[in-house]
């Protein structure tokens, strides 16, 4: 009941009703906007509400070390628990990291069909049938635009949703009229759902670029809280 009542509080469900239920297995979503901005805390906030409804996670880091990963996980996670002042939120810490994995990997060193076949293992042989891919710090414009349909492809084989990281280069990225970055206006047919963060005033923003089939920007009444670093409801 407890995990219930977190999961029917979090504005992700806000987030939900405006892409028409969710990225949905198979898709791929993508976070974007320069260094720094909080598209981690963004993606372990998704992955933690996937955790409390009882789904599996995958979160691949392409960062030298993954120990802040899990600091991330375990911050977030206490963020969430303040809301009900969970008497039991060492247990249920407990018993939701059972149904997450990290994996680590250098871009630079694999291929993405290797990095493919790892998580195939992991979710065939390993017994560890993932409902959600995260790929974090994985820089689409080394890859290309083969790499992402393998990794779409390989989304709608296993039926699990993805969620990427995009990092723009430069302080001050450029975007289109619809809130598409122009460095991933080449990829927007690969991509389902497509969110850009902005700076705007004490919070950052999140701006719907694309939902789906609708490439018309919308706002989704969200922020990242600069204190909690959760996706909270902007009610301004």
């Amino acid at each position: 009941m407890v995990k219930a009542e977190l999961v029917k509080r979090s504005p992700l469900r806000i987030l939900e009703k405006s892409i028409h239920g969710g990225v949905g297995k198979g898709n791929i979503g993508v976070l974007a906007s320069r260094k720094g901005v909080g598209k981690t805390a963004c993606l372990v906030h998704i992955a933690t509400d996937k955790l409390l409804r009882g789904e599996r996670v995958i979160h691949v880091s392409f960062a030298a070390r993954v120990d802040h990963i899990v600091s991330w996980y375990d911050d977030i996670f206490k963020e969430i628990s303040k809301w009900k002042n969970l008497s039991s939120a060492v247990e249920i810490h407990d018993e939701i990291i059972k149904n997450r994995v990290i994996m680590n990997f250098n871009q630079a060193g694999i291929q993405t069909e290797q990095v493919l076949r790892s998580l195939g293992a992991m979710i065939t042989d390993g017994q560890f049938p993932a409902d959600l891919v995260i790929f974090d710090g994985f820089d689409l414009s080394v890859s290309g635009r083969a790499d992402l349909a393998s990794i779409k492809k390989f989304a709608k084989s296993v039926d699990l949703e993805v969620w990427f990281s995009a990092s723009l280069k430069g302080a001050d990225p450029l975007f289109d009229e619809r809130w598409i970055p122009h460095e991933l206006a080449a990829y927007t047919d690969l991509i389902d759902v497509l969110i850009s963060l902005q700076f705007e005033g004490d919070h950052v923003r999140l701006q719907l670029a694309k939902d789906h089939d609708k490439l018309n920007p919308e706002n989704l009444h969200l922020k990242l809280d600069p204190k909690t670093l959760l996706i909270a409801e902007d009610k301004t």
